[in-house]
């Protein structure tokens, strides 16, 4: 990579981040930074799940500072993340690095400390530090994120203690982060060097098959997988399934209980991994082949295996005995996107997790990017032209497509037609959808988690591609939530914006029983009197969003089906020109 290519990789990084600022004004552009690049690493499997939210203040004399976090491996591990945006590309210093980290770390030690005492209540950072001080007890491990447009030769530190907890720093500059934001490309490339690592694993090797493809017949030491699980999590599963399942189910718990009681068995009594990979180097040795490096790397069946594995090597049960078959097909570039999700899908076709999460290749997500590029709106008034919406079905396509314009004029032209402010992905469809079905609850679990349920619940992995008219209500169902929440916005609430933005939708849907959302589609806006009578809904929906009964934490509340019951009590009676708009 050049600098050229980084410094334009950079331009066109800023100029979303304004473009996203302009349709969330209530965002920082170091907030918008942490929520873009977090999406990415979400859909690459980096992180779980992500809510962006600041927080920097003074205590005890050291500086609390951080950007965004999550809750993961069922309530075990706590990923937080540390922003320094402005550089450009410029370098960015080892202190500051060290200072970023610091200032997360002490942002753990407020949390674990419960210092959510100090802060306002009716701030959503209030309810960032009581959530991870309720989950201390269960938490196992800490992951500091390090994100920056700035350039550092540091990747990873050497893993530290925080706050009593292990924990590993991970650092995104601008160079890595345009491996996999730049080009459209969803993930950066996952080497597994077994060797280094201080491992022997032995194969058998099939002949090529007819469709160009190899399988690896392994044996993998139980302690490796686990570590690999570690050091990865949800990058080894992320291409299908991210349901990490803890000791919880029978079939789950059998496994622990074989790991603990007789590993000697586990061999036996366990079917072991299906995986992928991209490409494998392997060695001749006199006890036979041996696997030395493995690229791309995916787990498609035996995430049950792989994390109870992780889990007995976090309660420290020694794994030396646990050996686990596993199968390795290798597959090339070309063939990857297209035969893995088949593979997993048939490996899994027996196993309770397989619906979690098939995700973009699938018709439905293949009809919706195709409608998208061929429905244009109706021009509302003369002078304007017809413009399109685009679904971006993988990120960073809106990009490539309008860098695929030869000239400056072309580059204009696509932007003209098919505007920045009309595009939307997967994890927006979903809040689309749950808001207008009345699951504002579901709405507020966070886009991932939305997603999932949505891909689960509508079984979208079987689902046929949709019509021309679910296009074009889904994308009026975008305009009401984006509308709705650009009139919350100015209500000045100071504070969630995105809950009250879905609440309030639900309580429109329901309180009128649909909407008249061709209309919507025709005038590529809210009807006027329905727009005036939002302002006095939210206010009403807020207020019992933010009381929540026994002083619960906003956020978690807001999370459960029982608020929507609270809010449906409001008691909001629909103006008369207002009824005439539903569906």
């Amino acid at each position: 990579m050049t600098d050229t290519d980084l410094s334009n990789f950079l331009t066109r990084l800023h100029q979303r981040l304004l473009d996203r600022v302009e349709l969330e004004p209530e965002l920082m552009l170091r907030d918008a930074f942490v929520s873009t690049v977090g999406e990415h690493l979400v859909e690459g499997g980096v992180l779980d799940d992500l809510d962006t939210c600041y927080l920097h203040l003074p205590w005890q004399k050291r500086k609390v500072e951080v950007a965004g976090y999550d809750i993961a491996g069922e309530g075990t591990i706590l990923h937080l993340v540390a922003a320094h945006y402005g550089a450009s590309g410029a370098a960015v210093t080892r202190d500051r690095i060290d200072q970023l980290i610091r200032g997360t770390a002490s942002f753990a030690d407020f949390c674990r400390t419960g210092q959510h005492t100090l802060l306002e209540k009716s701030n959503p950072s209030y309810d960032m530090v009581e959530r991870v001080h309720a989950a201390w007890p269960q938490l196992q491990q800490i992951r500091i994120f390090v994100l920056t447009d700035g350039r550092t030769n540091l990747r990873r530190a050497k893993e530290v203690t925080i706050a009593g907890l292990s924990t590993a720093i991970h650092v995104w500059d601008a160079v890595r982060l345009q491996k996999v934001m730049g080009s459209g490309a969803e993930q950066e490339e996952l080497l597994i060097d077994i060797a280094e690592l201080g491992y022997s694993v032995s194969c058998l090797e099939s002949p090529p098959q007819a469709d160009g493809y190899r399988c690896l017949l392994a044996m993998v030491p139980g302690k490796l997988l686990a570590e690999l699980y570690d050091e990865h999590h949800s990058r080894l599963l992320q291409r299908n399934v991210r349901a990490f399942l803890q000791a919880r189910g029978k079939v789950n718990k059998g496994i622990a209980e074989t790991i603990k009681n007789q590993p000697g068995r586990f061999l036996a009594y366990n079917n072991g991994v299906s995986a992928t990979a991209r490409s494998a180097e392997i060695e001749s040795t006199p006890s036979g082949l041996m696997i030395r490096r493995l690229h791309e790397l995916q787990i498609v069946n035996g995430g049950q295996t792989t994390a109870s594995l992780h889990h007995a090597l976090r309660r420290g049960i020694d794994l030396t005995d646990i050996t686990v078959p596993a199968k390795i097909t290798l597959i090339d570039n070309d063939d990857l996107d297209v035969m893995v999700p088949e593979i997993s899908r048939y490996a899994n076709s027996q196993n309770a997790v397989t619906a979690a999460d098939f995700e973009g290749n699938s018709r439905f997500h293949v009809g919706l990017e195709r409608w998208s590029r061929s429905i244009w709106t109706t021009p509302v008034e003369a002078e304007t032209a017809p413009t399109r919406w685009y679904y971006e079905r993988v990120r960073g396509q809106y990009d490539v497509d309008k860098g695929r314009s030869l000239t400056t004029a072309q580059r204009r032209q696509f932007e003209k037609e098919t505007p920045t402010r009309q595009r939307f992905g997967k994890t927006d469809a979903a809040k689309y959808e749950f808001a207008y079905a009345l699951r504002p609850d579901v709405v507020c679990q966070g886009g991932e988690k939305c997603f999932r349920t949505w891909t689960l619940e509508e079984a979208l992995a079987e689902r046929e591609a949709p019509d021309d008219g679910y296009f074009r209500h889904l994308v009026a169902k975008a305009i009401v939530f984006r509308q709705i929440r650009t009139l919350v916005q100015a209500e000045k609430f100071g504070g969630y914006l995105g809950q009250t933005t879905a609440y309030a939708m639900s309580m429109l849907v329901h309180t009128l029983g649909g909407l008249d959302l061709d209309l919507v589609w025709r005038q590529q806006s809210l009807p006027q009197p329905v727009a005036e009578a939002i302002p006095d809904l939210s206010r009403r929906v807020r207020h019992a969003l933010v009381n929540p009964p026994g002083s619960a934490n906003v956020t978690e509340w807001c999370k459960k089906p029982a608020c929507w019951t609270e809010v449906r009590k409001v008691g909001w009676n629909a103006p008369p020109e207002v009824i005439r708009f539903s569906a």
